[in-house]
């Protein structure tokens, strides 16, 4: 991979950045940015991005982590959206089965629940027409004796049986890498913390580019542009607002919060879908021993960048959990960890947060700046191309270039270049043995080979460097990790490391707790930080820490003292 997406040359890519005359240039570096930017790559475009946070920082590494195909929509006759997301799960799948999954979803059904035994064959009958469904992976009909079976946790009062579908389980934070790491392989200039300040325009008061601050150094830059698109997420009001053509459509926030409960305690065998006493539908899934549940759905006024639980998220979802598991005596001390995210709908008046539509909008302002808005994780390709189309439409009219058509429906992402998802298990087998000879062991060599798919070379090739435990602090597994993430997945900070690039500090907190001061201490040697630097990034793993854990209205000094220490 080229060196220009590493964590170690970003000063020296701000300035190249400023020479260039782009094509494009992307504000947002969610799964929405990432998919437009490898789109306009593979089309010839000259491309850049910048992300105010880390890369997949706001909603697209706090999703439910599953590349669904909206089962709920079809209750709201969303019948075109479940058809168009349905159909792009296997395509997302083929490009990327290292950080996909197939997964068998049950619906247990009981007297009076939101879905009876004819609703549900039904609904999963044309759920499989409509997305295309494979044969292997169509929906099942299951008597209540084999739903109680398949997962015995499940409440049997009024239980009438089940349904039994497929869903797709993703990464969604390494999902957004891999397909940002794929632009950048193919010519993207991409960087993070790096804030859109101001919109730049021509004589004709077209947007021609941005200001953009570097928010690790303050320094300011521009950047040039034919097009800019608004891939803000959470933040699309924000960067309209920067505009003089704003628009008179907006966004609605609604955050989700999902808790992570060890398997000791929650052992769910199955991933199931299942009703709430309120009506509303919540996902229970398993996951490298550990079981989480979610989501909440309410509307979300507050500070947009650090969506957090409250006591009443983490109540909400436990009440659920003891109404449809009765057996599990889960209790708020069980709660390993959370993440809340929040998602940005397109508002329509009237309508209860879990009615509105999750479709995806462009709007096209006055000055030329295009907005993205609304939509969801799966349908992140299917958006890219719409935008795409767009701009070299209007290319074509400027008459400045005719660009190819959208290459991206068969393009394996970074590290998707193992044979497709049929070459998957041969491949992690091979690469495991192949890993015991730099060292590890076969259990890890399997890990990275799943985690990484066709990077995982470069791992292997860290590993030669590698001196010993005594001289970096960090075993073999965690340095390759560390190393891949700072030289080849721009990490800059610790929580980048332990949230979006391994996803540890949801499934695995203790592990975070274990390399915390490791890693904090390697990342200062090779980036060369201040003491002062290291405070602040210490003290800011450590809030992600607590936040995962304490509700933050009830976070008093005494409470956050004791976790961290």
């Amino acid at each position: 991979m080229s060196t220009h997406f590493s964590a170690r040359t970003r000063s020296d890519q701000f300035k190249q950045m400023e020479k260039e005359q782009y094509d494009v240039l992307i504000i947002g570096g969610g799964i929405t940015g990432a998919g437009i930017a490898l789109d306009a790559a593979l089309r010839g475009m000259k491309v850049a991005l910048v992300e105010m946070q880390d890369f997949a920082a706001g909603t697209s590494s706090r999703s439910t982590k599953l590349v669904h195909g909206g089962l709920r929509y079809l209750k709201q006759f969303q019948v075109g959206m479940v058809a168009e997301v349905g159909k792009e799960r296997a395509i997302v799948y083929e490009n990327g089965p290292h950080v996909t999954t197939p997964e068998w979803m049950m619906l247990p059904m009981h007297k009076g629940g939101t879905f009876g035994k004819n609703s549900a064959s039904l609904g999963l009958f044309v759920y499989d027409m409509l997305a295309g469904v494979k044969k292997s992976e169509r929906r099942k009909m299951l008597s209540a004796e084999e739903t109680a079976k398949r997962e015995p946790l499940v409440k049997k009062d009024g239980l009438t049986g089940g349904g039994y579908y497929v869903e797709y389980r993703t990464d969604d934070a390494r999902l957004t890498i891999e397909v940002i790491k794929a632009a950048a392989e193919h010519g993207a200039d991409i960087i993070n913390y790096t804030k859109a300040e101001d919109f730049l325009y021509d004589e004709n008061k077209k947007v021609s580019g941005a200001v953009v601050s570097d928010r690790l150094t303050e320094k300011t830059y521009q950047i040039n542009a034919r097009k800019v698109v608004n891939a803000g997420g959470p933040w699309v009001d924000q960067i309209i607002k920067k505009d003089y053509s704003e628009t008179n459509k907006q966004l609605r926030l609604t955050k989700g919060v999902h808790l992570v409960i060890d398997q000791s305690v929650f052992p769910l065998r199955q991933a199931i879908y299942f009703d709430t006493p309120d009506g509303r539908m919540v996902f229970a899934i398993p996951r490298d021993g550990k079981t989480y549940v979610g989501t909440t759905d309410t509307f979300f006024d507050q500070e947009t960048a650090s969506p957090k639980m409250t006591s009443e998220d983490r109540e909400y979802i436990l009440n659920a959990i003891h109404y449809m598991f009765p057996g599990v005596t889960v209790s708020k001390e069980d709660v390993e960890s959370s993440w809340a995210g929040v998602r940005p709908l397109i508002y329509e008046k009237g309508k209860d947060p879990s009615e509105i539509s999750r479709k995806d909008e462009i709007w096209e302002g006055e000055s030329g700046l295009l907005t993205m808005a609304g939509g969801k994780l799966t349908g992140y390709r299917k958006m890219a191309e719409s935008v795409v189309n767009l701009i070299a439409r209007r290319f074509k009219e400027d008459q400045y270039k005719v660009f190819s058509t959208c290459g991206t429906k068969k393009f394996p992402i970074s590290g998707g270049d193992v044979g497709g998802s049929i070459g998957l298990e041969p491949f992690i087998a091979k690469k495991a043995e192949e890993a015991t000879g730099y060292g590890f062991t076969y259990e890890e060599g399997k890990k990275l080979a799943g985690m990484y798919g066709s990077n995982v070379d470069k791992l292997f090739s860290y590993a030669k460097d590698y001196k010993s435990e005594e001289e970096t602090k960090l075993n073999l597994y965690v340095y390759v990790k560390l190393k891949y993430a700072m030289n080849d997945e721009m990490t800059v900070k610790p929580v980048d490391f332990f949230i979006r690039r391994t996803g540890a500090l949801f499934f695995d907190i203790q592990w975070v707790r274990t390399w915390k001061e490791p890693v904090l201490a390697y990342m200062k040697s090779e980036l060369g930080w201040s003491q002062e630097e290291l405070n602040t990034y210490r003290n800011e793993l450590d809030k992600e820490l607590t936040d995962a854990v304490i509700p933050v209205d009830l976070q008093t000094e005494a409470h956050i003292a004791k976790r961290s220490s």
